[in-house]
């Protein structure tokens, strides 16, 4: 089981204002920074002062509205699904009061919340040790495509390294979901040879 402590993580950054007050020097610089991301050769960190503060922390009980808004929107934006809004409140009220069923990372930017990831355990025999699974990503729309969710990803992945009881992450995803599946292999993640089966005795 994973502790319930409150973690934080602030990225100490500038503000996402150009100090010359140049809109296009600043989408210049953004290009430039951004093929420096991806051939990892700029850490997240220096890239994030040329955009937004933010903060990663557990989410506390007083999260859970946002959350369950947030769980909403991503089962219709993904699936085209809507949800029972009462039914997700009381699913997110149950894991922020039982760390033993699972946690939320948010991502916060001037005390408002733009991005979260639920971690659940599964216990492997095999490895001796959890494997963390990742769900419930969500990134507010207007802060998309801004390394949010990358930012969220290694923290956890830090996280888990440091713990002798975790030995990997998984995740599943909407097999149609093509941009979901290249930020997840951009982030080193590999797909399996498993499929998913499912018996549902509820519907969502």
């Amino acid at each position: 089981m994973v502790g319930t402590a409150r973690r934080a993580v602030s990225f100490s950054t500038q503000n996402g204002t150009d100090q010359l007050g140049e809109p296009a020097l600043t989408i210049m610089r953004w290009i430039v920074i951004k093929g420096l991301l991806s051939k990892g050769l700029l850490p997240l960190a220096s890239v994030l002062r040329y955009s937004i503060d933010l903060t990663i922390r557990q989410a506390e009980l007083s999260d859970a509205a946002v959350v369950a808004e947030f769980n909403l929107r991503l089962a219709e934006e993904t699936e085209g699904i809507r949800l029972v809004p009462n039914r997700v409140a009381e699913g997110v009220a149950a894991i922020l009061a039982d760390a033993s069923k699972g946690l939320y990372y948010l991502a916060e930017v001037d005390g408002q919340v733009i991005g979260q990831v639920m971690i659940t355990y599964e216990w492997s025999d095999w490895r001796n040790g959890n494997l963390w699974w990742l769900q419930s990503v969500y990134v507010r729309e207007d802060f998309r495509r801004r390394g949010i969710f990358r930012a969220l990803f290694q923290h956890l992945q830090k996280l888990a390294r440091s713990r002798r009881d975790v030995c990997g992450l998984r995740l599943y995803m909407h097999s149609e979901n093509v941009r979901a599946r290249n930020s997840y292999q951009q982030l080193g993640m590999k797909p399996t040879k498993y499929e998913v089966f499912e018996m549902e005795f509820s519907e969502p």
